[in-house]
């Protein structure tokens, strides 16, 4: 049986709570959540009406960071032109809509996936962690809602919020919601889970801290680049 997390909460990914054992060769990081339906809005997930009427895409975008022994991005990647346009981060250390895949191969982003009616994932994050280099001892898990500010969107518009790690072959390990806290109205983006390298296994830890910014690229500087 999974372990449903409180934040703060470390697990070792290996084991469980009643001493099951993980294949770790492969994780999928699922992440999922509902938007809450504004009066009239028909009950459609992943989308909302705005004060004028019209259907307002929500987009939710999930994001690794792969750290060093000091906690840092060591690679930012390049700047490569992608339809007609500068994008930077590229095929470098940070997992994200616009550079999915990891040069190692051992971390990817698939997209929007739906795994399941109602407990379905929406994004995933697929880790190869006993395949990736010993430089990085971290990964961390963020989620950040495209032009939020921009769009009023939030975190506190959103329900059914969770962040749980799946094995090899689809046994889940772990949980953590973090919906139903009044901390995370005007939140934009937040910092999920993470998962580290400590004595010869990986951990998780559940952290469900909330920014208000909606870049991922401003917790990056502020935090996790030399």
């Amino acid at each position: 049986m999974a372990i449903n997390l409180v934040k703060g909460q470390t697990i070792d990914l290996r084991k469980g709570d009643k001493g099951e054992t993980y294949d770790l060769s492969e994780v999928t990081i699922g992440l999922g959540w509902d938007v809450r339906k504004k009066q009239g809005a028909g009950g459609f997930l992943s989308k909302l009406f705005s004060a004028e009427g019209e259907e307002q895409e929500y987009d939710l975008d999930a994001i690794a960071f792969l750290l060093d022994d000091n906690g840092k991005v060591a690679n930012l990647g390049r700047t490569v032109e992608k339809d007609g346009r500068q994008v930077g981060l590229y095929e470098g250390d940070i997992i994200y809509f616009n550079s999915m895949r990891h040069p190692s191969g051992n971390i990817w982003l698939t997209g929007d996936n739906r795994t399941g009616a109602g407990d379905g994932d929406d994004e995933q994050i697929i880790v190869r962690l006993d395949s990736l280099d010993q430089r990085y001892q971290k990964v961390v898990f963020l989620v950040s809602i495209y032009h939020g500010r921009v769009n009023h969107q939030h975190f506190g518009m959103v329900e059914n919020a969770f962040i749980r790690a799946v094995d090899r072959h689809g046994k889940e390990i772990a949980k953590f919601n973090i919906s139903g806290d009044a901390t995370y109205n005007g939140m934009c983006s937040m910092i999920f889970a993470e998962v580290y390298r400590k004595d010869g296994t990986w951990k998780f830890r559940a952290i469900g801290e909330p920014h208000q910014t909606d870049s991922f690229v401003e917790l990056l500087k502020g935090r996790y680049t030399y």
